[in-house]
């Protein structure tokens, strides 16, 4: 198994912890919502599938999990700058869940680099990066259209014209999230990328406008 050099595991013992007590927050915040959700009936079929494809990852290289996580770390910060830059996916929202959203998107920013530069100090290779950052598109997207159509199958919306036709707007139509993501998607299969070359400035603002809307929900560390 690839080791990580003594001296930089200072900085990336601080990065990993940070990232992990993030992420455990994000966990929380997430299986909140979808307990809600499954009260309505929504029942959340993608998890299952992820847990199923982690356990098939049991014994690969530490490289091969840290690859995954920084496709999946960039996939998701460039979906969080879009909901940032535009309201319309939230339109109508409750405003709870639209701050919730919005915090979340907000924070995607903050360790985006911490899995791609242990990647790189591990030795993980270029063709695996790519890969891996594919591989993890597909899955993210084929796992949200399944959810997606299952979700509004059940709320009786699945087969109306409507509701197709403001889905193609929202992904395909003008500013709509594949063409204003395409740049950033490509930009992760360049031999020169790193996340910190994208711009954070929607999701500091949002976090420093949003202070007040805090509270502590555990311990404090």
């Amino acid at each position: 198994m690839a080791k990580l050099p003594e001296d930089q595991r200072p900085r990336f013992e601080a990065e990993v912890r940070g990232c992990i007590g993030q992420e455990a927050t994000h966990r929380r915040i997430h299986a909140l919502f979808n307990g809600h959700l499954a009260q309505q009936g929504l029942v959340n079929d993608w998890e299952p599938r992820i847990q199923r494809r982690l356990r098939r990852l049991e014994g690969v290289d530490v490289r091969g999990w840290l690859a995954v996580t920084a496709a999946t770390e960039h996939f998701t910060a460039i979906l969080a700058e879009y909901l940032l830059a535009n309201p319309a996916p939230l339109a109508g929202a409750e405003p709870r869940l639209t701050t919730l959203w919005q915090w979340h998107a907000s924070e995607e920013s903050e360790h985006r680099s911490t899995a791609f530069d242990l990647y790189r100090a591990l030795g993980g290779n270029e063709l695996w990066r790519k890969r891996l950052f594919r591989l993890v598109t597909w899955h993210f997207c084929t796992d949200v259209l399944r959810q997606t159509v299952n979700n509004l199958w059940h709320d009786g919306t699945l087969f109306k014209r409507n509701t197709w036709a403001a889905g193609w707007r929202l992904l395909f139509g003008a500013g709509g999230v594949v063409p204003s993501t395409r740049a950033a998607w490509k930009a992760y299969l360049r031999e020169d990328f790193h996340p910190s070359q994208g711009d954070d400035e929607l999701s500091r603002d949002w976090l420093a406008a949003h202070t007040a809307d805090y509270r502590l929900v555990g311990p404090a560390a």
